[in-house]
């Protein structure tokens, strides 16, 4: 069979008249001759309502209810799709994550999908049906009801394509592509016609919104093209694919950015072994994520300023940890809640020389301190004050030639 799998984000399915365009979409599709498999998400803004509901009838409410509770929004898309494709004389039903089965192991919110059992949807898809299938949600080896992280129908799209062996995955969102960076930002950002897993993983964790860093990792590890296109558009997309399938002469892919960064100095620090783990330990167990980290060589061999940066979210919790934390010393904790990080992406790094002296000698022409800086195989962040940021995406984005 040839099977092609479909997803369809929020927005797609976010009113009656967009899960009708939806249906057309997938009986396209059915006219090609491929065996279709979609995965959609909740009607735009419908989980948001269910997490309020939680949060109004309990500060703590317990894990597995919650799951229960959010997974409902797809229930409700598959069965609007399956009951638009009847409607139009094609044979359609909705398959939840309990019914398929789709299994997951990991904590409730956060799970991964293990296994998917394709007898009940191999032997639908042979008799001509359409499968919609609720994204986002799986059931465990409890029995019970579990999700696997907002944004996750990505992921259950990706491993559907895995376990059926689909020629294609094509994710349908609001966006008609990847851009060189965002196109609200920088009015001559370009769609990026094919970019490599791992462009793509540094893209979207730095702050490109387009798939979460969860999802696109499935995709690298099983070896799955993906196709990122918009729903509203007939045009094409951009393929997510293997390095080695990639035919490209820009030395980097996107300028990614964030602005929702802090970054907190702790002046006069003991230097001694363990210190940046006891200062890190009450972070870890609070899920609070801890990015740039810079520290300052020790000249004395007694005291050193350790700088790191986390969510801004995180700032006034973070605070509260550290000064709280008796097993470290310092004498002084600075905090800036006004920074954003910036960085370049592209594997052309990797053997290109310069890249990191043309970056900051970019942003030094115009005036723009870099703060913090990390590094990897291939990208460089810095961090900004945040009344730079926009300036800085341009002139980077000017540098690297993404413009043309």
């Amino acid at each position: 069979m040839k099977i092609i799998v479909l997803k369809f984000g929020g927005t797609s399915v976010g009113s009656v008249d967009r899960i009708k365009n939806v249906s057309n979409i997938i009986i396209s599709y059915i006219k090609k001759k491929y065996r279709v498999i979609v995965a959609t998400s909740a009607m735009s803004g419908v989980t948001n309502e269910l997490v309020k509901k939680s949060e109004q009838i309990s500060s703590n409410f317990t894990p597995e209810e919650y799951d229960v509770l959010v997974s409902t929004g797809e229930q409700i898309s598959c069965s609007l799709i399956a009951g638009r494709l009847n409607h139009l004389g094609y044979k359609s039903r909705s398959w939840l994550g309990w019914q398929v089965p789709i299994l997951t192991t990991g904590n409730y919110s956060s799970s991964r999908i293990k296994n998917i059992y394709k007898k009940d949807i191999v032997k639908y898809l042979k008799l001509g049906g359409i499968p919609i299938i609720a994204g986002f949600q799986g059931i465990n080896f409890q029995n019970r009801i579990t999700t696997i992280g907002r944004g996750g129908t990505d992921s259950s799209a990706i491993m559907l394509a895995r376990f059926f062996k689909a020629e294609k995955c094509i994710i349908y969102t609001d966006v008609d592509g990847v851009y060189t960076t965002d196109p609200n930002k920088i009015k001559k950002a370009k769609k990026i016609k094919i970019i490599s897993y791992e462009e793509m993983l540094e893209m979207s964790s730095l702050g490109a919104k387009v798939m979460q860093p969860h999802s696109i990792q499935d995709a690298r590890l099983n070896r799955i093209d993906i196709e990122v296109r918009s729903s509203f558009k007939k045009i094409k997309g951009t393929t997510i694919t293997k390095r080695k399938n990639i035919i490209n002469n820009k030395i980097i892919r996107g300028v990614s950015f964030t602005n929702n960064d802090a970054k907190i100095t702790l002046i006069g620090v003991k230097d001694k072994p363990g210190v940046a783990a006891s200062i890190f330990e009450p972070l870890y167990k609070n899920s609070i994520n801890v990015d740039m980290v810079v520290q300052n060589i020790s000249s004395n061999g007694k005291e050193t300023d350790l700088t790191f940066t986390i969510k801004s979210d995180d700032l006034i919790k973070t605070e509260k940890l550290i000064k709280k934390n008796k097993k470290i010393i310092f004498k002084k904790i600075i905090v800036d809640n006004k920074v954003s990080k910036v960085s370049i992406i592209g594997v052309g790094m990797i053997t290109t020389p310069g890249v990191t002296f043309r970056m900051f000698n970019a942003l030094a022409k115009k005036n723009i301190n870099i703060i913090v800086i990390s590094t990897s195989e291939i990208k460089i962040s810095v961090l900004v004050n945040r009344k730079d940021l926009n300036k800085a995406i341009s002139v980077l984005h000017k540098e690297f030639n993404l413009e043309n």
